[in-house]
């Protein structure tokens, strides 16, 4: 009698733009996870991040692979600060909008491993500049919370790769009262940088919650 195989585990890649993002993430990715984690820096901007994620998923050890898309975002709502959490329920582009998988869990994983740490959830939207003064308040007026140039390109390039669990969590560096020119917001991007090093516990947690039965 043969004797069945154990499922095989479903990687996990986890994408981000910059180096810094990768140092982050890649140093914390080495231990905690169950199942093989890929960290991949994709580039700025939207194009590069759909060639890179399309690329990567090409790969047949990736053609499973859960995504989610991190790093960095601009704050857009009022009392938002630097080292504050985005979770996206849903990431936004010209293209549309991509839903996220399980955003209240992730939330919650969030929360439990960055206690204190005020975690946002809704709207992601995506652009291929940095956004400045004014234009935050036209991308709030729409209802999104946050914005930045990978996330809603990484996560439609996953979708277009086949179907798979996708979520987008950013950690913000500049807000409407927080933006980078002005002096003193280093040590806002130094809070951020601290936290994103500390999320790949909630990543881990909320990866494996897809994999349970579901009631």
């Amino acid at each position: 009698m043969d004797t069945p195989q154990a499922p095989q585990p479903v990687p996990l890649v986890i994408a981000c733009a910059l180096t810094i993002e990768r140092l982050a993430l890649r140093g914390a990715a080495r231990a905690g996870a169950d199942t093989p984690v890929t960290v991949l820096r994709s580039g700025m901007g939207p194009r590069a991040a759909e060639r890179a994620v399309a690329r990567t998923l090409g790969a047949p050890a990736n053609r499973d692979a859960v995504v989610i898309a991190s790093g960095f975002c601009a704050g857009l709502a009022p009392g938002m600060h630097p080292g504050d959490l985005v979770v996206a329920g849903e990431t936004r582009d010209p293209r549309g909008t991509t839903s996220c998988t399980d955003t209240e869990v992730l939330a919650k994983a969030l929360a439990e491993a960055l206690p204190g740490r005020t975690v946002h959830t809704g709207p992601l939207t995506g652009s291929d500049h940095v956004v400045r003064g004014p234009e935050r308040a036209d991308l709030r007026a729409t209802g999104a919370i946050a914005v930045d140039m990978e996330s809603a390109a990484t996560l439609w390039a996953a979708q277009q790769a086949g179907p798979r669990p996708v979520a987008a969590v950013r950690v913000v560096v500049d807000a409407p009262e927080h933006e980078l020119v002005r002096i003193g917001t280093v040590r806002g991007g130094i809070s951020a940088f601290r936290v994103l090093r500390a999320v790949l516990p909630a990543f881990f947690e909320w990866h494996r919650s897809l994999l349970l039965p579901r009631r």
